[in-house]
């Protein structure tokens, strides 16, 4: 099976060298995404909701470049530096997600790129 690099504008280009997603097949994994606005390559301005929707936002971009949505979702990793925070990313994943939810990890971490607090990658079926 060939290997197709997918590329989504509207969610923030990657800050080192790897592609947003790749395709294979049915299967397309997302590459980590931080709470990154598109436009501005800077961190969303708000509290930790704030930023975990910034995230779920970036991911359901490069989702639905690849023709998917998060709903195709089969695994998301979340990863934090505070897991005090792990009933926010319930909550927020819930607003991207619906039932049956993907199977998830939720591990903390010492550090995130660009100092942020969470950083979320998925595998999706579509």
């Amino acid at each position: 099976m060939s290997k197709q690099t997918i590329h989504a504008d509207n969610a923030p280009a990657a800050i080192g060298p790897y592609s947003q997603a790749i395709k294979v097949g049915q299967f397309v994994f997302l590459s980590g995404q931080i709470p990154l606005v598109p436009a501005t390559m800077e961190v969303v301005d708000g509290d930790f909701a704030a930023r975990a929707r910034q995230v779920f936002a970036n991911l359901q971009a490069v989702a639905e470049e690849a023709g998917g949505s998060l709903n195709d979702a089969v695994k998301i990793t979340v990863f934090l530096t505070d897991l005090n925070n792990f009933a926010v990313i319930n909550e927020v994943m819930a607003e991207f997600c619906d039932e049956p939810y993907p199977a998830r990890a939720a591990v903390q971490v010492t550090a995130l790129p660009k100092g942020v607090d969470v950083e979320a990658d998925a595998i999706l079926a579509i």
